[in-house]
């Protein structure tokens, strides 16, 4: 893209992540993590970090191991790790698209916490919250910078035929001209043909 000589528009990788905050349902989000990670593990709109509350993580993350651990290596920091088993998380592991059944798992003090991990590794793709609390949904959508943003539901809806675009060409995670998937629409320009007969402005 850097070194084009025609514009184009880049179709990012997916670094995606799922915040599951203090006030969430843990059976739905317990559904969403293992949707987001396992339904197609390959694409870009899968799950790669799970970021955990630590006012829940000692009561989600041991129902998370025993729903998916047998199927998803869980990379886990410190403290998630003082909680359950699993490979220990090195830095690269929450800068890394494994577009496999690998999911990297941090403790976070909360929402603002949250964010802030997202804003400094995430891709721009799409990232998700699953919470019952107004105040964080509002906190999360405002300032997540990312092409789709979701409030409990998975990241796997990140989609051109989800969407109604159609065929989807790609997922845009710049801003401009096209952002998000796209469709035919999203690579047509435009030429306005004006037919008078003497009109001024």
């Amino acid at each position: 893209v850097r070194s084009a000589t025609v514009p184009c528009i880049a179709t990012g990788t997916g670094i995606c992540h799922v915040f599951v905050e203090k006030t969430a349902d843990l059976d739905m989000a317990l559904n969403i993590v293992e949707n987001a990670k396992t339904s197609r593990p390959s694409v870009c709109n899968a799950e790669e970090v799970l970021l955990v509350d630590r006012a829940i993580a000692a009561d989600f993350l041991p129902r998370l191991r025993a729903r998916i651990g047998d199927r998803v290596e869980l990379r886990l920091d410190a403290e998630s790790a003082a909680i359950i088993p699993g490979t220990p998380a090195g830095p690269a592991d929450f800068d890394t698209e494994f577009l496999d059944y690998i999911l990297a798992v941090k403790c976070v003090s909360g929402v603002e916490e949250a964010v802030a991990h997202i804003a400094a590794h995430s891709t721009g793709h799409s990232d998700a919250i699953v919470t019952r609390s107004e105040e964080a949904q509002r906190y999360f959508v405002q300032n997540v910078d990312s092409a789709a943003v979701y409030v409990n539901a998975s990241t796997r809806f990140t989609d051109g035929g989800e969407f109604g675009l159609g065929c989807e060409m790609g997922i845009s995670t710049q801003k401009l001209h096209a952002r998000g998937p796209m469709g035919l629409r999203e690579l047509c320009t435009y030429k306005y043909v004006v037919r008078g007969c003497g009109q001024v402005r």
